[in-house]
């Protein structure tokens, strides 16, 4: 049974990967677009796109969080692992699962007051005014969702984690 969730969680994280790069493509479009209407004088269109600094740094933070659950399901999220290579197997183990119920209480914790701070920005009618004027809450809404997602992460790391052999994980090792 929680293979068959964990097989499907896995499939969603590939997804949201998925929307991700299509993200990092369009950033790239939209950069060049940029450039080349701000060097090139083509009738009819504008000197570049004023808004494309803004959108951009928006995708950018997008595509961050689209790919933060996925990298971590893949064990290639930041990972220091020198020490826990140098250590005995079994404290080693003991350090991932400590590492583990941290990342768990940091990603909850994110989410919780991610989703007050969308509340409280979408309940106050907050705005940004830039180039482009939106809504505060909709670049903070993503947050507690990612957060979410990356805690159920955590969750299935540690079942793997309680049926693999003690010792450290063998992903993304730094050191032999």
């Amino acid at each position: 049974m929680i293979a068959r969730v964990s097989a499907a969680y896995g499939r969603l994280l590939t997804a949201l990967a998925a929307v991700g790069c299509a993200l990092l493509l369009a950033m790239m479009l939209v950069i060049v677009a940029d450039v080349l209407l701000r060097n090139l004088a083509i009738a009819g269109l504008p000197r570049g796109l004023a808004w494309s600094n803004e959108v951009s740094e928006a995708m950018l933070y997008l595509i961050t969080l689209c790919l933060a659950p996925w990298l971590l399901r893949q064990g290639q999220h930041i990972r220091v692992d020198i020490v826990l290579q140098a250590i005995p197997r079994r404290l080693a183990w003991g350090l991932e699962w400590l590492g583990d119920v941290l990342g768990l209480g940091c990603c909850l914790a994110i989410a919780w007051y991610g989703a007050q701070s969308a509340w409280a920005s979408y309940q106050s009618g907050a705005m940004n005014i830039k180039t482009l004027v939106t809504p505060e809450w909709w670049m903070l809404a993503p947050l507690p969702v990612v957060f979410l997602l990356l805690a159920v992460e955590m969750l299935f790391r540690m079942h793997r984690l309680l049926h693999a052999e003690a010792g450290p994980r063998n992903e993304a090792v730094s050191a032999s």
